[in-house]
């Protein structure tokens, strides 16, 4: 699959990175979106996520916290932006807000934008609301 095979850049939810990636960002509390389903899901959440017929991974992350565990955060973020390259990628939490955000941003500074920008640039792309509270955004300004 190439990455014009992935999502539809034009579908809510889907944040286009600057190389071209396209990452969809949902909120579990909301319907799966109509159109494709992902190759690959992250589930930001603070207990395990429901089973999902695709290849997903789980990282503890609490409601309006941090990721329980910063050296698995970084594993999680990096294949996740790696498959990105050729897989249909979605991040996802509870809202779809805060953490979702968060993890966008992320990628966004693995992507190359600056970390000190990549928190405008994911509100800018993605929603105007994303990263809420002021350690989610140190974590994306930390990142690397």
């Amino acid at each position: 699959m190439t990455v014009s095979a992935t999502w539809d850049p034009t579908a809510a939810g889907v944040l286009r990175l600057p190389s071209g990636r396209l990452v969809r960002g949902r909120g579990l509390r909301r319907p799966l979106p109509p159109g494709p389903q992902p190759a690959f899901g992250l589930y930001l959440l603070g207990h395990r996520p429901p089973a999902v017929p695709w290849a997903s991974r789980w990282l503890r992350w609490p409601d309006f916290r941090l990721p329980a565990d910063r050296a698995e955060a970084t594993a999680a973020l990096r294949e996740a932006w790696e498959r990105a390259a050729s897989e249909r990628v979605e991040l996802a939490c509870a809202g779809g807000l805060g953490r979702t955000g968060t993890a966008l941003a992320c990628l966004a500074v693995l992507d190359g934008v600056p970390a000190g920008g990549a928190v405008a640039f994911v509100r800018e792309h993605y929603d105007r609301r994303a990263v809420e509270t002021p350690w989610q955004r140190r974590f994306v300004t930390r990142f690397h």
